[in-house]
């Protein structure tokens, strides 16, 4: 049986890891297997933190709400209380994005459920 050699297959594969390590600290963007680990790492992190994202947004737009509603002398509990009793089906987002692009409106949602 002949002899198998792995040289250009293996060298393929580090260096696609090496490359995902390009410019971490240190020996982890230059040694393979300080490069491997922490690349695994990486990819535990970004898969986690792309399902955090959408929790941090939410949280930052009801903060916007909250601050938008408080100025016109409602809470943000009521305001979204009042919202679905009226049936006004408007989602945190555009009504953060109201609250800073177009003021006048959403004084104008707040005023209509108050």
């Amino acid at each position: 049986m002949a002899r198998v050699k792995r040289g250009t297959n293996q060298r393929r594969r580090h260096n696609k890891i090496l490359k995902a390590a390009k410019g971490y600290r240190g020996l982890s963007g230059r040694l393979y297997s300080i490069a491997k680990r922490r690349v695994m790492k990486a990819g535990m992190h970004a898969y986690a933190h792309r399902r955090r994202k959408k929790r941090d947004f939410r949280r930052l737009w009801i903060t916007r709400v909250n601050a938008a509603c408080r100025a016109q002398g409602i809470s943000y509990s009521q305001l979204m209380y009042r919202l679905s009793k009226k049936m006004i089906a408007l989602d945190r987002k555009v009504l953060s994005e109201m609250a800073i692009h177009e003021p006048a409106v959403f004084n104008k949602i707040v005023e209509a459920v108050k």
